[in-house]
């Protein structure tokens, strides 16, 4: 999820729901910030009460996995866009393309109404990105020295894109102006500005996810149509032709051709055998839950 969102144009919420661990996730956040609220209420028994019921189990893993490829691969992910910039859109585009295919099996219900959810989101999310031609700190004017609070309000903003299946928080930075100035803290351990960005993500992370929960508690087949048509929407973005992810023109298949092509079909492979694993996973856990039930 991490290394999925340093890249403009890929959401690390299309990670999670490819691993099958969105809900969760969403679950988790939900909790932890009910638990901040009760704090902020002074409600001390409350927010203990509400710390305990988090899955810390697999939220502290997720998260430190996500903050080690953040700082890790985001000096990499540069290169690769900058070297090779066709190819490893191809990729991703195949990354993107499989986790449509699989968030289309979550769907418990197809009807007329859900189609129309997910072609709309598409279509609409396709003719908002063609807004900016380029999603990248070299395509799109950054903000210079901008005021230590910016990027509190940056990550606030960006983290609900984040973990939003289709949406990149990273592209939203671009737009904003803050992806150069966030991505070079980063690179350069700017550990105090890096924290205050953090900080903005925590708290839009909160106010988000109690949306979301409540729209996928009670509204779930139509959320996640809308979610498929928000990754359909942004395959625009990820388009190998011209430039990768670095141009949201949409342009005919040119050398060079195959080795993108390659891993377009690559990248669907993957998030399809990544989704079998963990269902098989999924599977051997309930079976060994069920067994432990039995046992006692």
């Amino acid at each position: 999820m991490g290394a999925a969102d340093v890249v403009p144009g890929v959401s690390g919420g299309t990670v999670a729901l490819v691993f099958g661990i969105y809900q969760r996730l969403i679950d988790s956040v939900r909790t932890g910030s009910m638990a901040m609220g009760r704090f902020l209420k002074a409600d001390i028994k409350g927010s203990v009460e509400a710390l305990k019921q988090v899955e810390w189990l697999f939220f502290i893993p997720l998260v430190l996995g996500i903050m080690t490829a953040v700082f890790s691969l985001s000096g990499l992910i540069a290169f690769l866009l900058e070297d090779y910039p066709v190819e490893t859109a191809g990729m991703f585009m195949g990354l993107v393309a499989g986790s449509v295919i699989v968030a289309w099996e979550l769907l418990k219900t197809r009807d007329p109404q859900r189609f129309a959810v997910l072609i709309g989101v598409a279509i609409v999310t396709f003719l908002l990105l063609g807004l900016k031609e380029g999603t990248s700190d070299s395509a799109v004017s950054q903000v210079s020295d901008a005021p230590i609070w910016v990027f509190f309000g940056a990550g606030a903003i960006a983290i609900c894109a984040m973990i939003l299946p289709g949406v990149s928080g990273s592209f939203l930075l671009v737009t904003m102006g803050m992806y150069g100035p966030t991505l070079a803290a980063v690179n350069d351990r700017d550990l105090a500005t890096v924290a205050v960005f953090a900080l903005g993500c925590v708290v839009g992370l909160a106010l988000f996810s109690q949306v979301l929960h409540w729209g996928l508690s009670n509204h779930y087949d139509t959320i996640m149509a809308g979610l498929i048509g928000l990754m359909l929407g942004s395959l625009r973005v990820v388009w190998p032709w011209p430039n990768g992810v670095d141009s949201t023109a949409i342009g005919a298949p040119s050398d060079p051709v195959v080795v993108p092509a390659l891993l377009i079909v690559a990248g669907i492979l993957i998030v399809i055998a990544f989704n079998a694993i963990g269902k098989r996973f999924e599977h051997r856990t309930t079976e060994d839950e069920i067994d432990e039930l039995q046992s006692v």
